[in-house]
């Protein structure tokens, strides 16, 4: 979709249209989250701090974000999607891989597909969307984003070389701002010059795993296929403060909130984790994560528990804290075979306390009951 937050803004209020347009705040710790067209000629661009965004685009439109809004879009286009094919591999909110090689018969070619994929997201959303044609993965993705706003860009097998040649070697795939550089100072500026040199040569210039997969993707030889209904790999929150925290108790607070989060959401989604992970970022912006393994679970007493005590083991008392985030990966589903302890983990009680939690919030309201500062134990 063509900057997807800000495109619903517009279409929902019609007086922003033509206007730049900034979702996400404009405090000294917002962060843009998209922006318009609009605003983009200034400079501004999403992952920017809201400050800063500011200063370049005095006259921007800040709004909050409003993810109820965009959920609901997002299931409108991945209908869409799923008209044309079932493979469909969800990227974003706004963004997927489709595989349409078996659904030529019923509805033409990639490009006739693509046509009608924006014919349909157009009319029953009132949104643009930009479509890249290609044969594998990578190369379509170049290609979706090169003629936005409203693109469609298609790249026959034949082309795929000549396609990728002039484009700057920051549209490589995994090649990070970092390796970006390294390739510049080696004398590469664009994915042609990558073209030219033998993977060998590549493999000892920049290694041996970046050299062989940078050789095969300036070329366009991709052969991820496109997987429909991946799993999510976990369940996670994060709360960015306006002032760094410098309290332990406080911590913990956040912590023990964010566990009866990410358990309802655990229990709604039928998912156990095996694996509790925090994330601190200080005040300097340097981050950390620490990790734990716990037997299969989704009740929100074992998941603070281990957060808080993963947080003691890493906590100094000096430094404010500006971001906490607390995820459980390793997801399961209940009903699958795992190796677990040989004795109960003995949490058949607090297991049951929190399904009441549940019950309590689906008839009162999500604020009608929650954990105290020092339930991390029932």
């Amino acid at each position: 979709m063509d900057a997807f937050f800000a495109a619903v803004e517009q279409r929902d209020r019609p007086e922003l249209r033509g206007r730049p347009v900034i979702v996400g705040g404009d405090g000294p710790r917002s962060v843009v989250s998209t922006c318009s067209y609009e605003a983009r000629k200034f400079g501004v661009h999403s992952a920017m701090p809201g400050s800063t965004a500011r200063k370049l685009c005095p006259h921007g439109i800040f709004l909050p974000v409003r993810s109820k809004a965009y959920g609901e879009v997002s299931r409108q286009i991945h209908d869409v999607f799923n008209r044309y094919t079932p493979l469909v591999e969800p990227l974003s909110l706004d963004e997927a891989f489709m595989d349409v090689t078996g659904s030529s018969q019923l509805f033409g070619d990639g490009e006739a597909i693509a046509r009608s994929i924006k014919t349909d997201v157009l009319n029953e959303t009132r949104l643009t969307i930009s479509v890249g044609v290609a044969p594998c993965k990578y190369v379509a993705k170049v290609a979706s984003d090169l003629d936005k706003p409203d693109g469609l860009v298609i790249v026959p097998p034949d082309s795929i070389v000549d396609f990728l040649a002039p484009l700057p070697v920051s549209c490589l795939w995994g090649a990070g701002k970092d390796m970006q550089d390294r390739l510049v100072r080696l004398g590469f500026s664009t994915i042609g010059d990558v073209q030219k040199r033998p993977s060998e040569e590549l493999q000892r210039l920049i290694g041996n795993a970046a050299g062989a997969h940078f050789a095969n993707i300036s070329r366009g030889q991709d052969d991820r296929p496109v997987v429909s209904g991946n799993p999510a790999k976990s369940v996670g929150h994060e709360n960015t403060f306006g002032t760094d925290l410098l309290d332990r108790e406080a911590c913990h607070g956040v912590l023990v909130d964010q566990s009866g989060k990410v358990g309802r959401r655990l229990r709604k989604a039928g998912r156990q984790g095996r694996t509790v992970r925090i994330k601190v970022r200080y005040g300097d912006f340097k981050t950390l994560t620490r990790q734990t393994a716990v037997a299969p679970m989704d009740n929100d007493f074992v998941i603070g528990k281990a957060a808080v005590e993963l947080f003691d083991a890493v906590w100094d008392g000096k430094k404010g804290i500006r971001l906490l985030g607390l995820a459980v990966g390793n997801l399961v589903r209940p009903e699958e075979p795992i190796q677990t302890d040989l004795f109960k983990s003995g949490h058949e009680k607090s297991d049951r306390l929190v399904r009441a939690l549940d019950t309590i919030r689906d008839r009162y309201g999500r604020r009608a009951i929650h954990h105290g500062i020092s339930s991390i134990e029932p």
